[in-house]
Protein backbone atom coordinates (compact mmCIF):
# COMPACT_ATOMS: atom_id res chain seq x y z
CA UNK A 1 0.00 0.00 0.00
CA UNK A 2 0.93 3.54 -0.55
CA UNK A 3 1.27 4.69 3.52
CA UNK A 4 3.51 1.05 3.98
CA UNK A 5 5.70 2.21 1.20
CA UNK A 6 6.00 6.02 2.48
CA UNK A 7 6.97 4.67 6.05
CA UNK A 8 9.27 1.98 4.78
CA UNK A 9 11.45 4.63 2.89
CA UNK A 10 10.98 7.40 6.06
CA UNK A 11 12.47 4.13 7.75
CA UNK A 12 15.21 3.54 5.59
CA UNK A 13 16.49 6.76 5.28
CA UNK A 14 16.56 7.33 8.53
CA UNK A 15 18.59 3.67 9.03
CA UNK A 16 21.11 4.87 6.55
CA UNK A 17 23.29 6.57 8.79
CA UNK A 18 22.19 5.06 12.67
CA UNK A 19 21.31 1.45 13.77
CA UNK A 20 18.02 -0.04 15.59
CA UNK A 21 20.09 -0.19 18.23
CA UNK A 22 21.24 3.01 18.57
CA UNK A 23 17.86 4.60 18.19
CA UNK A 24 16.67 2.39 21.02
CA UNK A 25 19.43 3.49 23.15
CA UNK A 26 18.60 6.77 22.46
CA UNK A 27 14.78 6.23 22.92
CA UNK A 28 15.90 4.57 26.52
CA UNK A 29 18.40 7.72 27.14
CA UNK A 30 15.49 10.40 26.45
CA UNK A 31 13.18 8.57 28.88
CA UNK A 32 16.35 8.80 31.56
CA UNK A 33 16.25 12.49 31.24
CA UNK A 34 13.01 13.35 31.02
CA UNK A 35 12.17 11.17 34.53
CA UNK A 36 15.15 13.32 35.94
CA UNK A 37 14.22 16.48 35.01
CA UNK A 38 10.50 15.48 36.47
CA UNK A 39 12.24 14.54 39.77
CA UNK A 40 13.91 17.61 40.30
CA UNK A 41 10.87 19.64 38.88
CA UNK A 42 8.77 18.13 41.95
CA UNK A 43 12.08 19.03 44.13
CA UNK A 44 11.32 22.37 42.94
CA UNK A 45 7.38 21.65 44.01
CA UNK A 46 8.89 21.03 47.38
CA UNK A 47 10.71 23.95 48.12
CA UNK A 48 7.82 25.98 46.74
CA UNK A 49 5.53 24.69 49.32
CA UNK A 50 7.85 24.97 52.26
CA UNK A 51 7.95 28.48 51.53
CA UNK A 52 4.17 28.81 51.40
CA UNK A 53 3.52 26.82 54.30
CA UNK A 54 5.50 28.89 56.08
CA UNK A 55 4.49 32.28 55.40
CA UNK A 56 0.31 30.94 56.09
CA UNK A 57 2.16 29.83 59.81
CA UNK A 58 3.50 33.18 60.28
CA UNK A 59 0.40 35.05 58.92
CA UNK A 60 -1.87 32.80 61.60
CA UNK A 61 0.70 33.58 64.46
CA UNK A 62 0.20 37.04 63.65
CA UNK A 63 -3.42 37.55 62.99
CA UNK A 64 -4.38 35.15 65.67
CA UNK A 65 -5.56 37.95 68.10
CA UNK A 66 -5.05 41.88 68.32
CA UNK A 67 -1.97 42.00 70.67
CA UNK A 68 0.19 39.21 68.53
CA UNK A 69 3.33 40.42 67.94
CA UNK A 70 4.33 41.04 63.81
CA UNK A 71 8.00 39.31 64.58
CA UNK A 72 6.91 36.37 63.16
CA UNK A 73 6.54 38.29 59.42
CA UNK A 74 9.82 39.51 60.14
CA UNK A 75 11.27 36.02 60.51
CA UNK A 76 9.62 34.56 57.63
CA UNK A 77 11.00 36.70 54.99
CA UNK A 78 14.30 35.56 56.26
CA UNK A 79 12.73 31.41 56.11
CA UNK A 80 11.28 32.41 52.53
CA UNK A 81 15.07 34.17 51.54
CA UNK A 82 16.86 30.27 52.77
CA UNK A 83 14.07 28.42 50.68
CA UNK A 84 14.82 30.21 47.47
CA UNK A 85 18.58 29.45 47.82
CA UNK A 86 17.91 25.67 48.35
CA UNK A 87 15.16 26.23 45.28
CA UNK A 88 17.56 27.87 43.13
CA UNK A 89 20.23 25.43 43.82
CA UNK A 90 17.90 22.97 42.77
CA UNK A 91 16.69 24.76 39.90
CA UNK A 92 20.28 24.29 38.75
CA UNK A 93 20.12 20.38 38.12
CA UNK A 94 16.72 20.47 36.92
CA UNK A 95 17.81 22.88 34.76
CA UNK A 96 20.34 20.68 33.38
CA UNK A 97 18.19 17.60 32.98
CA UNK A 98 15.16 19.66 31.08
CA UNK A 99 18.87 20.90 28.73
CA UNK A 100 19.52 17.50 27.53
CA UNK A 101 16.13 16.22 27.18
CA UNK A 102 15.02 19.85 25.09
CA UNK A 103 18.23 19.11 22.62
CA UNK A 104 16.97 15.34 22.06
CA UNK A 105 13.61 16.80 21.35
CA UNK A 106 14.56 19.15 18.78
CA UNK A 107 17.87 17.77 17.14
CA UNK A 108 16.43 13.95 17.24
CA UNK A 109 12.97 13.02 17.69
CA UNK A 110 11.51 16.21 15.50
CA UNK A 111 13.74 15.14 12.52
CA UNK A 112 12.63 11.36 12.72
CA UNK A 113 9.04 12.72 12.65
CA UNK A 114 10.10 15.18 9.69
CA UNK A 115 11.53 11.46 8.27
CA UNK A 116 14.93 13.35 7.57
CA UNK A 117 17.95 11.54 7.78
CA UNK A 118 19.81 10.82 11.27
CA UNK A 119 23.87 10.76 12.03
CA UNK A 120 25.73 10.35 15.28
CA UNK A 121 28.13 12.74 13.82
CA UNK A 122 25.91 15.50 14.06
CA UNK A 123 26.65 19.00 16.25
CA UNK A 124 23.49 17.25 18.83
CA UNK A 125 25.65 14.52 19.17
CA UNK A 126 28.74 16.04 20.10
CA UNK A 127 26.88 18.43 22.39
CA UNK A 128 25.12 15.84 24.48
CA UNK A 129 28.63 13.10 24.66
CA UNK A 130 30.52 16.50 25.84
CA UNK A 131 27.87 17.27 28.52
CA UNK A 132 27.81 13.61 29.61
CA UNK A 133 31.77 13.47 29.30
CA UNK A 134 32.00 16.81 31.09
CA UNK A 135 28.68 17.31 33.62
CA UNK A 136 28.36 20.97 34.55
CA UNK A 137 25.44 23.16 35.19
CA UNK A 138 23.61 25.46 31.78
CA UNK A 139 22.96 28.31 35.01
CA UNK A 140 24.73 29.99 37.40
CA UNK A 141 23.18 30.51 41.00
CA UNK A 142 21.96 33.85 41.11
CA UNK A 143 20.60 33.53 37.42
CA UNK A 144 18.65 30.75 38.94
CA UNK A 145 17.46 32.02 42.23
CA UNK A 146 16.46 35.08 39.67
CA UNK A 147 14.27 32.67 37.75
CA UNK A 148 12.73 31.09 40.80
CA UNK A 149 12.73 34.77 42.09
CA UNK A 150 10.36 36.00 39.67
CA UNK A 151 8.10 33.25 38.98
CA UNK A 152 7.25 32.43 42.59
CA UNK A 153 9.11 33.98 45.57
CA UNK A 154 8.14 37.06 44.49
CA UNK A 155 4.86 37.09 45.11
CA UNK A 156 5.45 34.91 48.65
CA UNK A 157 7.90 38.35 49.65
CA UNK A 158 5.11 40.36 48.58
CA UNK A 159 2.24 38.88 50.55
CA UNK A 160 4.69 38.90 53.68
CA UNK A 161 5.49 42.97 53.27
CA UNK A 162 1.56 43.61 52.92
CA UNK A 163 0.66 41.01 55.71
CA UNK A 164 3.76 43.13 57.83
CA UNK A 165 2.68 46.08 57.37
CA UNK A 166 -1.08 45.75 57.60
CA UNK A 167 -0.52 44.21 60.81
CA UNK A 168 1.44 47.41 62.00
CA UNK A 169 -1.29 49.78 60.86
CA UNK A 170 -4.73 48.35 62.26
CA UNK A 171 -3.23 45.98 65.46
CA UNK A 172 -4.16 46.48 68.10
CA UNK A 173 -6.11 49.40 66.68
CA UNK A 174 -6.02 51.69 63.52
CA UNK A 175 -2.78 53.70 63.37
CA UNK A 176 -2.82 57.43 64.25
CA UNK A 177 0.60 58.80 63.58
CA UNK A 178 3.86 57.47 62.62
CA UNK A 179 5.19 57.38 65.87
CA UNK A 180 3.11 54.88 66.81
CA UNK A 181 4.10 52.23 63.88
CA UNK A 182 7.50 53.09 65.01
CA UNK A 183 6.57 51.79 68.58
CA UNK A 184 4.46 48.76 67.21
CA UNK A 185 7.77 47.68 64.79
CA UNK A 186 10.30 47.99 67.70
CA UNK A 187 11.84 44.41 68.29
CA UNK A 188 13.11 44.75 71.76
CA UNK A 189 15.83 46.67 72.09
CA UNK A 190 16.31 47.43 68.36
CA UNK A 191 14.13 50.68 67.51
CA UNK A 192 11.27 49.97 65.66
CA UNK A 193 12.38 52.83 62.97
CA UNK A 194 15.80 50.89 61.97
CA UNK A 195 13.46 47.64 62.04
CA UNK A 196 10.97 49.24 59.35
CA UNK A 197 14.31 50.47 57.52
CA UNK A 198 15.72 47.55 57.11
CA UNK A 199 12.19 45.71 55.73
CA UNK A 200 12.02 48.56 53.21
CA UNK A 201 15.95 48.07 52.09
CA UNK A 202 14.88 44.08 52.07
CA UNK A 203 11.93 44.25 50.23
CA UNK A 204 13.76 46.74 47.83
CA UNK A 205 16.50 44.71 46.95
CA UNK A 206 14.89 41.82 46.08
CA UNK A 207 13.02 43.84 43.53
CA UNK A 208 16.21 45.17 41.98
CA UNK A 209 17.48 41.63 42.04
CA UNK A 210 14.70 40.80 39.97
CA UNK A 211 15.43 43.40 37.30
CA UNK A 212 18.86 42.76 37.24
CA UNK A 213 18.70 38.73 36.90
CA UNK A 214 16.05 39.32 34.22
CA UNK A 215 18.75 41.59 32.38
CA UNK A 216 21.19 38.97 32.34
CA UNK A 217 18.94 36.36 30.61
CA UNK A 218 18.15 38.25 28.41
CA UNK A 219 21.90 39.09 27.66
CA UNK A 220 22.53 35.09 27.96
CA UNK A 221 19.72 34.38 25.90
CA UNK A 222 21.09 37.46 23.02
CA UNK A 223 24.45 35.46 23.10
CA UNK A 224 23.25 31.77 23.59
CA UNK A 225 25.44 29.74 20.56
CA UNK A 226 24.17 26.41 21.74
CA UNK A 227 21.06 24.40 22.18
CA UNK A 228 22.35 22.89 25.72
CA UNK A 229 22.48 26.52 27.24
CA UNK A 230 18.83 26.69 27.56
CA UNK A 231 16.53 29.92 28.92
Amino acid sequence: MPGETGEKSVDERLHQDMDSGTLGALAHLYRAEVFRSTHWRTRLDNTTNWAVVTTGIALSATFSNRDASPLPMVLVGLLVTVFLIFEARRYRYYNMFRARARLLESDFYAPILHGHRLSMTGNWSTLLADDYEMPHYHISLVRAAGRRLRSNYSWILAIQAVAYYGKIAIHPVPLTNIAEAFERAAIGPIPGSLVMLAGVGFHVGWVIFAIVTLRLDQIYRAQRQSPMQQV
